[in-house]
């Protein structure tokens, strides 16, 4: 895999999607290759993570961060090269974790870059279970769930990439572990490769009554990454005290409108108070990026002794991270998507 040193391609945002994204709401276009100031850095893009969230950043509405303008570079975690170097404390050679976007090439000025061991064997974990995932599977377990042994963790979107390692975090601390994916196949995974107690297909018609059996003492952590009839199910299984993480609601990402039926909203609400569940939204930069190397301590030696195990869905070619992406928002990726964009290797020519 090559890239051209002349030409830098970008995907950028042509229109806002109504609804579920389509190619049409981007544009692979190139430009010319970015010009490096003083007390910069021209980063060459190895890896792009595709992630939920950017489903977000594509439209307009009010949210945590600003949304992507028409004509711009649609954003993204990248795994990057440096190719060349103004600033100090970075040099050429140098691998690092930063938010290039969907591009062959990005100039940094160094804010919220992090580097990387540059002989890493898998530099792509650096956008998974050691990056933004691990963290956020991590940290919206161990401080908001705040799981205890023999309790009955709950994790949707279970063979994804953050909630994979949240079963498997949930089980070294001692929990019962019930994951809830989309076909039968990722649940074999979740029980066979993940080591779950039980999995259950989303897709199932009587859902909430294999949930109900299951969990025959209740729900004492929900990790929440979907939302909508998943979420139906769970809420009557919650124990006084249950703790929701509120990390992702997949679900309803693409909806347009609010979902037809009752409105459940008294519901939750009566649950919250009687039964005193504690369910907090984060942000996982925003409110525990002081903490990275919290993490990194505890997941590092789980990865390395085999106690955590990591799948990765990778794509070949900036060119179809669009249909990837596509793919992601509707439950097709298995394990954390990343897009290969360039060669591992330093670019020399």
């Amino acid at each position: 895999m090559k890239q051209n040193r002349t030409v830098n391609r970008q995907i950028t945002l042509a229109s806002r999607p109504h609804g579920a994204p389509t190619p049409a709401n981007f544009n692979l276009v190139e430009s010319s290759l970015p010009l490096m100031g003083d007390n910069e850095m021209l980063l060459r893009t190895i890896y792009l993570s595709l992630d939920p969230y950017m489903r977000g950043r594509m439209s307009d509405a009010k949210s945590y961060a600003e949304p992507v303008a028409i004509n711009e570079v649609m954003v993204g975690g990248s795994i990057c090269r440096v190719e060349e170097s103004n600033l100090k404390g970075f040099e050429k050679g140098d691998l690092v974790v930063a938010f290039g976007g969907w591009q062959d090439y990005s100039i940094s000025n160094g804010e919220g870059v992090i580097k990387l061991d540059s002989a890493m064997t898998n530099p792509s974990y650096g956008l998974g279970v050691l990056g933004m995932p691990g963290l956020t599977a991590y940290m919206g377990l161990m401080d908001i769930g705040a799981p205890k042994a023999g309790e009955t963790l709950v994790v949707a979107a279970a063979t994804g990439a953050v909630g994979s390692l949240v079963g498997q975090i949930g089980k070294l601390q001692g929990c019962k572990v019930v994951g809830i994916a989309g076909s039968q196949e990722k649940c074999d995974y979740a029980l066979n490769e993940l080591g779950f107690d039980a999995c259950l297909n989303h897709n199932d018609a009587d859902l909430a009554e294999q949930l109900a059996a299951v969990c025959d003492s209740g729900i004492d952590i929900y990790y929440e990454n979907v939302g909508g009839k998943v979420f139906d199910a769970v809420l009557p299984l919650l124990n006084t005290k249950a703790r929701i993480p509120l990390c992702g609601l997949i679900a309803q990402y693409n909806a347009t409108d609010l979902p037809p039926g009752p409105d459940r909203l008294g519901l939750l609400m009566g649950n919250l108070l009687v039964k005193r569940i504690k369910m907090q939204g984060f942000i996982v930069f925003d409110d525990y990026g002081h903490r990275y190397g919290e993490f990194q301590q505890a997941m590092v030696p789980w990865l390395v002794s085999g106690q955590i195990k990591y799948k990765e869905d990778k794509v070949v070619g900036l060119e179809n991270a669009v249909s990837a992406f596509i793919g992601l928002l509707q439950g097709e990726n298995f394990g954390k998507l990343v897009v290969q964009v360039g060669p591992e290797h330093l670019d020399t020519e």
